[in-house]
């Protein structure tokens, strides 16, 4: 693993412009890059379960799960939050900043069901002493998850919404109050390639690059508190692209290229810029938002896939612990 700590490499850089968040649940990477924030969602932490060194985390979910519920159904779900939360604890002795802790994604259509599982994630994060300024909880950004994220933020408790692809999400859930919304570029661009038929963008032509320019200069222009944080990357050139944004999640491995390499870093968004931009302001109730969110559909099928893929793996993960025992 290259030293991340040099001072020339192009991730210190990106650093000195952009808060920095590895976008993994591996222990070791986070250890190794040092970012400021960590995010993980079950995918991420299904692909860190096969590793040796998380089996106490996992053997502590499913000790937690046996006594916890009185069905199958009830012990999988408490030994999944707790093992969630063991995750985001081990992760949070590591970095400065904030883990991010995802809501089943079974749940993305249940503003009061999300609500009541955040509640419960935080809930075991303060039994371990850890602070709820320091958790973000992980909402898909469908109508009840901004809505789940607007009552969230009254109680103090700080929203990360995930699955966002199009400029009514973000504009909705800015104005619910989240503290943080992810526009996802790279399966944005993925989209786009097959709908077009091309191998390439341009970075700066990118369609996942521009969706997080346009929703960075909507949330600076009207002046809401929160902030954007470009996720799900392809490349390097992406990630550069968006120098300047508040935050941007990045994969371990595209990690290791920014601080193995050389070459300036140039800011591209500034939220000076983003004032004098010539983007109007939404007012989204929820027809007009389901019927925004309906009219791209790129987003709409974007989202019901995410949901779907989380929603797979968080039963792949509890099916590992039941046949680890629980």
């Amino acid at each position: 693993m290259p030293d991340a700590t040099a001072t020339t490499d192009r991730l210190q850089q990106l650093r000195e412009v952009t808060t920095v968040v590895a976008d993994t649940g591996d222990i070791e990477s986070i250890r190794g890059y040092r970012p400021t924030d960590a995010t993980t969602n079950p995918s991420l932490i299904l692909k860190a379960s096969g590793d040796t060194r998380t089996e106490r985390l996992l053997a502590d979910a499913i000790e937690w799960g046996r006594t916890r519920g009185s069905s199958d159904a009830e012990r999988r779900d408490a030994a999944l939050t707790r093992l969630s939360v063991n995750f985001g604890c081990e992760i949070l002795e590591l970095i400065p900043g904030r883990v991010s802790t995802e809501v089943d994604a079974r749940l993305s259509f249940d503003a009061r069901a999300s609500v009541d599982k955040a509640r419960a994630l935080i809930a075991l994060y303060e039994a371990e002493g850890i602070s709820r300024e320091r958790v973000l909880i992980k909402l898909a950004s469908t109508w009840e998850g901004i809505r789940a994220a607007r009552d969230l933020e009254r109680d103090g408790i700080h929203c990360n919404m995930t699955l966002m692809f199009t400029l009514c999400q973000a504009a909705a859930s800015a104005e619910a109050g989240a503290t943080l919304i992810s526009p996802f570029v790279g399966r944005i661009t993925d989209w786009h390639k097959k709908a077009r038929g091309v191998e390439h963008f341009p970075a700066a032509e990118d369609p996942g690059v521009r969706s997080v320019q346009q929703i960075y200069g909507y949330c600076k222009k009207f002046g809401y508190d929160t902030q954007v944080m470009g996720a799900s990357f392809r490349n390097v050139d992406q990630v550069l692209e968006l120098a300047g944004c508040d935050l941007l999640t990045i994969s371990p491995e595209l990690l290791e290229e920014l601080s193995g390499s050389s070459g300036d870093v140039t800011r591209k968004l500034t939220p000076e810029a983003a004032v004098n931009s010539d983007i109007e302001p939404m007012r989204l109730d929820e027809p007009a938002f389901r019927w925004q969110l309906n009219e791209d559909p790129m987003a709409t099928e974007k989202l019901a896939e995410g949901i779907r893929r989380f929603a797979a793996d968080a039963i792949k993960l509890e099916s590992l612990l039941v046949e680890k025992g629980l």
